[in-house]
């Protein structure tokens, strides 16, 4: 991931929860928040639904939620590249 990031690579942190079924928690999320953070700063992180699929992972309000508790961190600014502003900026919209 350091490579890509280093590269100038966007990443969308989206389908982690998936692969955990529905009793996953948020402490378990925390070292892939911070290692994708730390490689690519908010600028370049893209918050992904991955919707429908997270039907089977708790859901879609589990899923915005835990990842709005992981950001809360940040400045408002950070928190806005992230759901949004980043992907903005890589598909140029």
């Amino acid at each position: 991931m350091k490579r890509l990031a280093n590269a100038g690579c966007f990443v969308k942190f989206s389908g982690v929860v998936t692969e955990c079924g529905d009793d996953w928690r948020l402490d378990e999320l925390r070292p892939y928040w911070d290692a994708l953070l730390a490689a690519f700063g908010p600028s370049r992180i893209m918050w992904g639904s991955d919707w429908p699929v997270i039907e089977r992972a708790g859901g879609f309000g589990k899923w915005l939620d835990a990842v709005r508790a992981l950001a809360s961190e940040l400045t408002a600014a950070d928190r806005r590249s992230i759901f949004g502003g980043a992907a903005q900026a890589f598909y140029r919209l």
